[in-house]
């Protein structure tokens, strides 16, 4: 089955039609890495990228990220021959396809129903191919609810900010940057929050989009902090520049790491016979409880799967 707690902090864009760039991004420490069929590809190349990501994916060198691959949108004449090609060919060393532009779940039901077939098929384990949902204008975002609960294979929900400004009609052109008149909150805070209630509503996680000013990396890390701090999980990234600033925006500090394991652990414990039974109780010059429990397994599991290890440890008082 597809496995929604797979780390996306950084979320690496590779046009598929470039070897040298699929070659480049094994290298890479991006989370996650998506091999490009849409707009990174011109339509003439389309074709020759589908065998490329095919043979880029079987031949390995992936390990540690995941693999996905980004196909066109379902009102194109390209579609249907993306989800086939790469998935009977590279399915076994695959493990999520990205539908962009949705607007409903019809589309999202097309695609699970599709790739239930090639798995039947092909002799793939069924249900072990995930889906990731990428909205990008008004009608998707209205439907995002319908579109989060559409199939079990869901397993991201990502904000395309391009497409998306375009389509309402945004008075800028520098993407994922407030629009010019726009001085006072956040244009973006309705989108990334109702897009983000979608995601937890269903258990599934929430990708911010591209910041296209590959050069501005002070820009992207206050971009990706914004998302960040609503409880994104990650963001795209264009350029092998962005990666740190990603992996390090939507991993928590060593501190809150540390503190949240504490707080695990003294739970744990307070609550046990040995700690008398205690629903809340004081962990230092803090009151414990299991809201804070609930609080802290959000931080320990973005830790945890960042990888990152515990440089203090709480222990029970003596008795």
């Amino acid at each position: 089955m597809v496995d929604r707690r797979r780390s996306r902090r950084s979320c690496l864009a590779v046009p598929g039609s470039s070897q040298k760039m699929i070659d480049k991004a094994r290298t890479l420490p991006a989370d996650q890495v998506f091999l490009d069929l849409e707009d990174a590809c011109a339509p003439l190349a389309k074709p020759a990228a589908r065998k490329t990501i095919v043979a880029a994916l079987n031949e390995g060198g992936w390990e540690g990220k995941t693999r996905v691959v980004r196909v066109n949108d379902l009102t194109t004449e390209w579609t249907y021959r993306d989800v086939v090609e790469v998935v009977e060919g590279a399915g076994a060393n695959l493990d999520c396809i990205m539908l962009p532009k949705v607007q409903t779940a019809d589309q999202i039901a097309w695609l699970d129903l599709t790739l239930t077939q090639i798995e039947k098929t092909m002799g793939y384990e069924v249900g072990k191919i995930g889906i990731e949902a990428q909205i990008e204008n008004a009608k998707g975002l209205v439907e995002v609810d319908a579109i989060a609960t559409a199939s079990p294979r869901i397993e991201t929900i990502i904000f395309g900010p391009a497409d998306f400004m375009a389509s309402i009609n945004m008075k800028s052109l520098v993407v994922g940057e407030q629009p010019p008149g726009y001085d006072v909150g956040d244009a973006y805070h309705y989108i990334l929050m109702r897009i983000l209630m979608a995601a937890r509503a269903t258990d599934v996680q929430a990708i911010d989009g591209p910041y296209l000013q590959i050069k501005d990396v002070d820009g992207f890390r206050r971009v990706a902090g914004r998302s960040a701090a609503l409880g994104f999980d990650g963001k795209w990234v264009l350029h092998p520049g962005q990666l740190d600033a990603a992996n390090e925006s939507y991993s928590p500090n060593q501190g809150d790491y540390d503190h949240a394991e504490n707080i695990l652990d003294a739970y744990d414990w307070f609550t046990s016979e040995a700690g008398g039974k205690r629903g809340a109780a004081m962990l230092g010059d803090e009151m414990i409880d299991e809201a804070s429990r609930k609080m802290a397994l959000v931080i320990s599991a973005k830790g945890r799967a960042a990888g990152m290890a515990r440089t203090d440890r709480w222990t029970p008082p003596e008795s």
